[in-house]
């Protein structure tokens, strides 16, 4: 029986939620986030209630996200996807940074940028 990394389960766990946030389960990251959950990203909240209350009305709960990669670390799964709003003209790469405790969320960063127009990146965003 061979023993599955606390990176693997992590990466697991926020596989499993990213799928269920796109797919348009916001709810799941009430059961994902710590209550005391903290955000480093300017301008959203910290606190679980707060985070998700705020995610729910922010653009990325109705984009189509199109997951590119994920990586884990130990406490730490990062994940770099596309997100595509019909509010947006150009489509936005995000790179979210999760730290996990005991199979929960306790800390985000990410970071964000619009994708420019392919002559500008000629070996491509993602």
């Amino acid at each position: 029986m061979t023993d599955v990394s606390a990176a693997e389960r992590n990466k697991t766990l926020v596989l499993h939620s990213f799928d269920q946030f796109a797919a348009g389960n916001i709810e799941v990251l009430r059961t994902l986030l710590r209550e005391d959950f903290i955000e480093h990203s300017p301008g959203n909240p910290s606190g679980r209630d707060a985070f998700v209350d705020f995610i729910a009305t922010a653009p990325v709960a109705n984009a189509k996200l199109d997951l590119k990669r994920i990586v884990a670390d130990d406490e730490y799964v990062v994940v770099h996807y596309r997100m595509v709003t019909p509010e947006d003209e150009c489509d936005v790469a995000v790179v979210d940074i999760w730290r996990l405790v005991d199979g929960q969320i306790v800390e985000h960063w990410d970071v964000v940028q619009p994708v420019p127009e392919p002559s500008e990146v000629p070996h491509g965003m993602f």
